[in-house]
């Protein structure tokens, strides 16, 4: 069994299992999407959102292009936000208009049915290349949509020592010990 400890001033104590729900930290966790997920999308085009994401994606979604050749699946309320942060962008400029194009002409609202499933457009689906094979890939603040191959690719990238040693640099992830 696992205890917090934390400190009172004087002497060291074990925090109450209460305190834990309480932490910043647990629940910034408890609010990210997390994880890979090896899933099918059906002959019908739907695709099975992973369990843990369901509740977080019960009131809806929005599933639009990704940057890379995948699908991104926002929570309403950080569409929202996205939808927000778009405003701050200049009309005059060609990179901010191309980039809402790409962003919100592909998009697509869904709410899971009961079975925890969401319909993938024809469009969306032809943009990343998605077969009956996918992999739903938990990356925060929202969920991204592979093809099996385009994953397989993605991971190779990502495996690369020395990228990733620079990619880390670069977050300052020391813990100071």
């Amino acid at each position: 069994m696992w205890h917090l400890v934390g400190q009172s001033g004087r002497r060291w104590f074990c925090a109450p299992r209460a305190l834990l729900s309480a932490l910043p930290v647990k629940g910034i966790v408890g609010r990210m999407f997390l994880g890979e997920y090896q899933h099918l999308i059906d002959d019908k085009s739907r695709l099975t959102i992973p369990a843990k994401f369901r509740e977080a994606l019960a009131k809806g979604c929005v599933i639009t292009r990704g940057f890379e050749k995948n699908l991104i699946v926002y929570t309403t309320k950080e569409f929202g936000e996205l939808i927000k942060r778009s405003h701050q962008m200049s009309a005059t400029d060609p990179e901010s208009r191309d980039l809402k194009r790409f962003i919100f002409a592909g998009a697509s609202e869904a709410t899971p049915d009961k079975s925890g499933r969401v319909l993938i457009p024809p469009a969306l689906r032809t943009h990343a290349a998605l077969e009956s094979e996918v992999f739903v890939i938990g990356v925060g603040q929202q969920i991204e949509v592979w093809s099996k191959t385009g994953w397989e690719e993605q991971l190779a990238k990502m495996n690369d020592p020395e990228a990733n040693s620079r990619r880390f640099a670069a977050l300052n992830l020391s813990t100071g010990t």
